[in-house]
């Protein structure tokens, strides 16, 4: 059933991926990196969530990464190199954006940038923004990210996936676990 509207799936996800795009960014700086995924690449990632979960003794990585087998493409969003804004607020838990620096985490890099990750949180609310307004069942999940990352599939310090599909009844809403 994923591929019967699979062209228009496809074409849905790219003006997701547009609307992740042309996002507002803070001081007007882009450090939102966004990948299309599909075919090979989807299955590859559910596989890739399901191990990392049973390596790591994570929960929900197997009912996520089956989501995302179930799906017919991926939108990853994320953080690539960014840098402080420069406000020295104290969001991130420093007194200057001098003093955040990075670290590799379990999953992800930081401390980041509080702004920087508002700027993935409006680029990721504008993409599902557009999948409800084209119909496209969606959702965001960290858990996609996270297994996107460890393997490589994608750049970033922090990434975010939207699995889509198109069928009678959302796939992840509706589940038993």
């Amino acid at each position: 059933m994923k591929d019967d509207f699979l062209d228009g799936i496809i074409k849905a996800v790219e003006l997701m991926a547009i609307a992740a795009r042309t996002a507002p960014k803070a001081a007007g700086q882009d450090f939102v990196g966004i990948k299309i995924v599909t075919g090979q690449e989807v299955a590859a990632l559910a596989d890739a969530m399901v191990e990392y979960g049973e390596k790591a003794k994570k929960k929900n990585f197997d009912r996520d990464g089956e989501n995302v087998r179930n799906s017919a493409a991926v939108l990853l969003v994320s953080l690539e190199k960014s840098r402080p804004v420069g406000l020295n607020c104290g969001a991130c838990g420093k007194n200057t954006c001098v003093e955040l620096q990075h670290a590799e985490g379990p999953e992800f890099e930081g401390p980041l940038c509080a702004w920087r990750l508002l700027d993935l949180g409006i680029a990721l609310g504008s993409a599902v923004k557009t999948a409800g307004l084209l119909n496209l069942d969606n959702r965001i999940m960290y858990r996609v990210g996270a297994a996107a990352r460890k393997m490589g599939l994608m750049e970033g310090q922090i990434i975010v996936g939207v699995p889509v599909s198109v069928t009678g009844k959302s796939i992840y809403f509706d589940r038993s676990k």
